[in-house]
């Protein structure tokens, strides 16, 4: 059995490792040494006094550069303690019985055990184990956690006991984000949304943490379900100072507070962001939606008269899709659940929505925010290659995922479907333009293998220059999604794009630009359909007129008939 060896260098790079003469030569200390017969021998069963140099190894080595990037000498029988590996220090904090307490808090965690969990910490502060910040949070979690009242008491006693304790270097234990946020739902459970909220001021002011969303919802549920609106402003208001966005369920807290207290207002106001952030609302906020356009309070609170030139101006200014002016009218709300046409008609009050504009400008720098983002992701060279072949070879007016469109309906690719999107794609453009193709190296190679007719084909696409071959080890993903927002054109996929790689673009410029250009894909019996995206945008519209239109969201299945909550007065 082969011992590891005393200092970290993997066994393929030992592998490879090939001296290039009969010695080696130290040029730092002139050290002169047999090649051994097997290099890796060498390195498991070194001598007492033997001397090895990794800089002479790194100039033999194939891929030296990148493996020694300075020179280091090993001499076992003097520095012993500069052997021990990363995984014995690893077993040793472990075995201490401060990680055998960790381990088993974290046990109780997954368990929802408080009772053994509390018993774990007594029995700590009898024996005096020295606790850090990641055992006072997985305790607190737990009380945070239950609804118990010991929950609660003792929760509170463990974060003054934190306090006031040091670790065993004798520096005093200082909390995270997670023990604040962890208080102040606790404080919110004791009914003491000001205390929940204190905590986070001093997370930000005190401690310079900076409160991510869930910091705030503690104090923020606690002053909504008190009904105590000012207070839940406030905090509202201190997270738009400090870069912090609020969601759908906190925007719907606010909207219910607003709505049970009666400020119009502000329920407007929410309406507006809902709009700007969310777009599409579930099925919840859609039903606080109609029970305020369905009140009293609703009803009797608008203009009758409004500047028509002003608004207009508005609408143009914003986009289009809604104004910002207020409310319109006066009397009770006609309120109904409906669908929309192919042309975006609303059933129930015959309203056209409108297409709400993206700014070309936005397009631009959010292509080269991903360019920026791709290049870190994918091998350098290979995106800018690609960048350069479709500047030479586009704009096209659509991008087919290539692997998404084969794999539609079946787990195996299926070339022949990927063939008839392509076709209907170029019937789709303009100038009977052939589509960009994306496909994975490993894909094509596979399609050479095959039918005969495929690799005519894939031959084809490529002497028209509408096949772009992604290399080995990069992610497609990248590459269609950049073909197609930098040509500003049509993409044909179904994918969602909801998975790691699109949440890194964190921005609400990319959902209005997937609704706008995305086609999705469907097998019926006649073959592939094509579902266009809609002439209309699928986000929340107030009309020049002041009616209003809300989207719900319907999921992944684009099939299914998208339901809209209708609000509108009796025209004048």
């Amino acid at each position: 059995m082969l011992l590891k060896p005393t200092f970290n260098l993997s066994l393929k790079t030992l592998i490879a490792y090939k001296p290039p003469s009969f010695f080696l030569n130290c040029r730092s200390c002139r050290t002169r040494s047999l090649k051994p017969l097997n290099p890796i021998t060498q390195f498991i069963f070194p001598k007492p006094s033997q001397h090895f140099c990794t800089a002479a190894a790194a100039s033999a080595a194939d891929d030296g550069a990148t493996l020694i990037k300075k020179h280091q000498s090993f001499i076992t029988n003097r520095h012993p303690q500069s052997q021990m590996s990363r995984n014995a220090e690893k077993r040793r904090r472990y075995e201490s019985p401060s990680g055998k307490l960790l381990f088993l808090l974290g046990l109780c965690s997954k368990d929802n055990n408080l009772e053994e969990a509390l018993r774990l910490y007594d029995d700590a502060l009898v024996n005096n184990v020295p606790l850090n910040v990641e055992h006072y949070n997985k305790l607190l979690y737990l009380c945070s956690a239950s609804d118990s009242d010991l929950g609660l008491k003792r929760g509170f006693e463990i974060y003054k006991h934190m306090e006031s304790c040091k670790n065993n270097n004798g520096i005093k234990v200082i909390p995270n984000e997670a023990t604040f946020t962890t208080m102040a739902r606790l404080a919110a459970a004791k009914e003491d949304p000001e205390l929940a909220f204190d905590l986070v001021k001093r997370m930000k002011e005190g401690c310079g943490i900076s409160p991510k969303l869930r910091s705030y919802v503690p104090a923020l549920l606690g002053f909504c379900k008190k009904g105590m609106a000012d207070k839940a402003y406030e905090v509202d208001c201190y997270m738009v100072e400090n870069g912090v966005a609020a969601e759908e369920a906190e925007l719907a807290m606010l909207l219910r507070v607003s709505f049970d207290s009666g400020r119009t207002d502000k329920v407007y106001e929410m309406l507006q962001r809902l709009r700007a952030s969310v777009r599409q609302v579930g099925e919840d906020t859609a039903g606080l939606i109609e029970d305020w356009f369905r009140s009293d309070c609703a009803a009797g609170d608008g203009v009758v008269d409004w500047d028509v030139g002003k608004v207009k101006e508005a609408v143009v200014k914003g986009g289009g899709g809604w104004h910002g002016q207020g409310w319109f009218g006066k009397g009770r709300w006609q309120v109904t659940r409906t669908e929309m046409d192919e042309t975006g008609v609303c059933k129930a009050c015959g309203e056209r929505l409108v297409c709400v504009d993206i700014d070309p400008l936005e397009t631009e720098n959010f292509a080269s925010s991903l360019s920026t983002l791709a290049c870190q992701r994918e091998t350098r060279a290979d995106f800018l290659q690609f960048q350069e072949w479709l500047q030479k070879h586009g704009p096209f007016d659509a991008v087919v995922d290539g692997a998404n469109v084969g794999h539609i309906k079946q787990n195996y690719f299926l070339f022949n479907q990927l063939k008839s999107a392509v076709n209907l794609a170029r019937k789709l453009s303009p100038s009977n333009k052939l589509p960009l193709v994306i496909l994975h190296s490993g894909r094509v190679k596979g399609q050479h293998i095959g039918n005969p007719k495929n690799k005519t084909t894939l031959q084809h696409w490529q002497e028209s220059g509408a096949l772009y071959v992604t290399p080995q080890g990069s992610n497609d993903d990248w590459y269609w999604l950049y073909a197609a927002i930098s040509s500003k054109c049509l993409l044909v996929t179904n994918d969602e794009m909801r998975d790691h790689l699109f949440q890194l673009l964190g921005t609400s410029f990319f959902p209005r630009w997937k609704e706008k250009h995305q086609v999705r894909l469907s097998v019926t019996r006649e073959g592939l359909k094509f579902h266009m995206p809609p002439p209309y945008s699928i986000v929340i519209q107030e009309s020049e007129q002041g009616s209003w239109h809300i989207p719900t969201v319907i999921g992944d299945d684009f099939e299914t008939r998208r339901q809209w909550v209708c609000a509108n007065r009796t025209k004048r």
